[in-house]
C-alpha cells in the first residue's frame, strides 16, 4: 500500500512565535519533521504552510511544500485544502504529522497508515500506548482514549478514564491509555470533516477527534509499546530538544 504525509505548519505561535522555523542543530525544526517523514516509506511528505517563509525554508533543504490559506480554523482544514492543491483522489491515506514533532518515530507514521488501510470501517487512525504513572494519568494535558475489543476508540478525554472506583490513587489495570496526537486521514474523510458541525463534546473538552465520534466515523487505534518523543510547543521544550538531539 502507498500513503502519504502531510505536515501542517503555522508560522504564527503565542508561545513560540516562528516555531516551525526553530533552529535545532542547524536546520529548521519543521524540516526535521519532515525528514523524519520521509524515512516511514511515504510516498509523498508535503508540509502543508500558511507562509512564504516555511516553503522557502522547507525547499531550501529538498522538502516539498505547498501553501495554504492564512485563516484555518484548525490544521485538519488546511490538510483538507492542502489535499486539493495537491489533487490527491478520495481513496488516498493521508497521515497527519505534527510540524512540532522533531523526534516523530518513522514507524509510528508507518503502523499508523497501515491500520487504516487495513479497517476499511475506520476513517481515521491514530495511535496511544500505556500509561505507567499516576500522576499522568490525572493530567488533564495528557490525552487519555478508551477502546472496544477490536482497537476501536470509544472515547478521548482530558480525565482519567478508564477510572478505578475502588483504587482511584491507582492505576487502573489494564493499564490506561495515553493518546499520541498522529493521524491517518481517508481523503475523502479529509475533506468531509472540515464541513462537520463541531459536537458538543469536543467543545467541552477542547479535542477535535471527538467530532468524528459524535458524527459516526469510526477511529481505529494503534497501541505502540513506546512513548512519543517531546514534541515542541515551549521555549522550554525546545531547549530539551536541542539538548536531546546534541544542538
Amino acid at each position: 500500500m502507498t500513503f502519504n504525509v502531510l505536515i501542517p505548519a503555522r508560522l504564527a505561535s503565542t508561545r513560540l512565535p516562528d516555531k516551525p522555523l526553530a533552529n535545532i542543530a542547524g536546520v529548521p525544526m519543521v524540516v526535521r519533521v519532515a525528514q523524519q517523514a520521509l524515512r516511514s516509506g511515504a510516498h509523498s511528505v508535503v508540509v502543508a504552510a500558511d507562509s512564504l517563509e516555511i516553503v522557502n525554508a522547507c525547499q531550501a533543504y529538498g522538502i516539498t511544500a505547498v501553501l495554504t490559506r492564512t485563516d484555518h480554523p484548525s490544521g485538519s482544514d488546511r490538510l483538507a485544502e492542502a489535499c486539493d492543491l495537491l489533487a490527491l483522489p478520495d481513496d488516498a491515506i493521508v497521515v497527519n504529522v505534527q510540524g512540532d514533532e522533531p523526534l516523530i518515530d518513522p514507524q509510528l507514521i508507518t503502523d499508523v497508515a497501515h491500520l487504516l488501510a487495513r479497517r476499511p470501517q475506520a476513517a481515521m487512525s491514530t495511535a496511544a500506548h500505556a500509561l505507567d504513572d499516576v500522576a499522568d494519568f490525572h493530567n488533564p494535558n495528557v490525552v487519555k482514549v478508551v477502546l472496544d475489543a477490536q482497537h476501536m476508540a470509544l472515547y478521548f478525554s482530558r480525565a482519567p478514564i478508564a477510572f478505578a472506583r475502588d483504587a482511584p490513587d491507582q492505576l487502573p489495570s489494564p493499564a490506561p491509555l495515553r493518546h499520541i496526537g498522529i493521524y491517518a486521514y481517508r481523503v475523502s474523510f479529509l475533506r468531509l470533516f472540515p464541513k462537520l458541525a463541531q459536537a458538543p463534546l469536543e467543545r467541552t473538552e477542547s479535542l477535535e477527534q471527538l467530532r468524528a465520534l459524535w458524527h459516526g466515523h469510526r477511529i481505529a487505534v494503534h497501541i505502540t509499546q513506546h512513548a512519543p518523543g517531546p514534541g515542541v510547543d515551549t521555549p522550554e521544550d525546545l531547549a530539551r530538544v536541542r539538548r536531546l538531539l546534541g544542538a
